[in-house]
């Protein structure tokens, strides 16, 4: 008879939380034949089985892509130059650097996107108003993501 370890190997599970908290990461994943630990510093540890099916939640994400294509398109969106979290404010409870309605100049800064603890100033690629902001403040941000319309 083969030697099958039983349970959830827990010095695994110590470790990929020490590697969360020595790197400043909010959640990492490892695969290993068929089981999958997820640990994340926004709730408890997930124990999934792989593979996971992810068909529905694909419906919801479908229906809700139009308005971000419809934006994305728009030529007056400012996209995320990166992949970070936007703060609309220099400060926490600070006036925000713009608001609807604001008129801005090229090269003023319009939002901050933190990447890799570095805070990162985005500025104004033209001068205009600002019809849309996007983005919530303190929300995750991709690449490319539209974050604010200036007409």
């Amino acid at each position: 008879m083969a030697d099958k370890k039983q349970g959830i190997d827990q010095v695994l599970i110590r470790d990929l939380a020490n590697i969360l908290n020595e790197t400043d990461l909010t959640e990492i994943e490892v695969e290993q034949d068929d089981l999958r630990i997820r640990v994340s510093r926004a709730g408890t540890p997930q124990y999934v089985s792989a593979p996971v099916p992810t068909a529905v939640a694909a419906a919801p994400v479908a229906v809700a892509a139009a308005p971000v294509a419809a934006v994305r398109d728009n030529k007056n969106a400012v996209t995320a130059p990166m992949v970070g979290t936007a703060y609309l404010s220099p400060a926490p409870g600070a006036r925000p650097f713009i608001e609807v309605g604001s008129n801005v100049q090229e090269g003023q800064t319009i939002l901050i996107i933190e990447a890799m603890k570095t805070m990162n100033q985005i500025p104004a690629p033209r001068s205009g108003k600002v019809t849309e902001i996007l983005v919530a403040d303190a929300a995750p941000v991709e690449y490319g993501e539209p974050l604010i319309v200036i007409e």
